[in-house]
């Protein structure tokens, strides 16, 4: 039987679900960011992703060249980031944390509500110039465009990684990351920390609505990407960029995979769930994740 396994086209899916999973963890990137520093599981992250894609593919549309839609959309997810933590986050610091989560789930609606009004609700084509067919290597063939959003998303994680472990707001992140209290202590501005922390939630909810807008197409359905990112982040641990990162390598691949080889066994279509299923046996046996913080209860 081994002899008859089709290595190369093993590889083929492997390497295509690993490079659907760098896109689920940059989804789940703009969530760690938040819940890192204020313990907010933010549920507005894919109203955000959507609202991204549909204001930069409509300034296009509208004869707004490439480089100048990509600026004004930046700088409107930036404000918009700031602006839901002054008028959302800050008013319900210290609130259960079930009442963050109903207020950003709320605000996802409100964001969604706003992204038609403004937008509309059709469809749109968004082209980033870089085709959908595949390149062959060594006998394996792998998505083009799969690999310049691996690529991109390689880029962002690596950016945000170097901005929070060398500059000196990135150092105030990680402090307030590990004891808020602490943090307050030696006089940092946590209004301050959360409002930088929002805005690079909102440009990872670009870069994000970027790449699965032009994957495919702009419209309303692209908001529940979201639930993509739940399963990585039970994997990984919702305070962990490294734990995004690993778990949507797991998911991306145990899911294409489980789609080829186990099936057929179920009548197909298991790639629409099986990552689900995946992440509950796994929070049975580690409930913070692969890198999340584990609660000790102290007797």
């Amino acid at each position: 039987m081994a002899e008859s396994f089709d290595y190369l086209f093993f590889i083929e899916v492997l390497t295509g679900g690993l490079l659907s999973g760098v896109m689920y963890s940059l989804v789940a990137i703009g969530f760690v960011l938040i819940y890192k520093t204020s313990g907010v599981l933010n549920f507005a992250q894919g109203a955000m992703l959507l609202f991204a894609a549909l204001t930069f593919v409509s300034l296009v549309e509208r004869g707004v060249p490439f480089a100048l839609a990509l600026g004004i959309t930046f700088g409107i997810m930036v404000l918009m980031g700031i602006t839901v933590e002054r008028t959302v986050l800050r008013p319900l610091v210290n609130k259960p944390p079930i009442t963050l989560f109903m207020a950003t789930l709320g605000l996802s609606y409100v964001i969604e509500g706003s992204a038609q009004l403004l937008w509309g609700t059709q469809v749109h084509a968004l082209d980033l110039g870089i085709e959908d067919i595949p390149f062959e290597f060594y006998g394996v063939y792998v998505s083009k465009f799969d690999l310049f959003a691996s690529g991109v998303a390689a880029v962002m994680v690596t950016a945000l990684t170097l901005f929070f472990r060398y500059t000196r707001v990135g150092l105030s992140f990680r402090a307030v990351a590990d004891d808020q209290f602490a943090a307050l202590a030696v006089g940092l501005r946590l209004p301050r920390i959360w409002a930088t922390v929002w805005a690079a939630s909102g440009l990872v909810a670009l870069v994000a609505g970027l790449l699965w807008g032009a994957r495919s197409g702009v419209q309303f359905s692209l908001s529940l990407v979201v639930l993509k990112a739940l399963p990585v982040l039970v994997l990984g641990g919702f305070d962990s960029i490294a734990g995004a990162i690993v778990g949507g390598l797991i998911i991306g691949a145990s899911e294409k995979l489980a789609e080829v080889y186990v099936g057929e066994y179920f009548g197909g279509g298991i790639e629409g769930w099986f990552a689900y299923v995946l992440a509950l046996a796994f929070l049975l046996v580690r409930p913070s994740g692969l890198f999340g913080q584990k609660l000790v209860e102290r007797v």
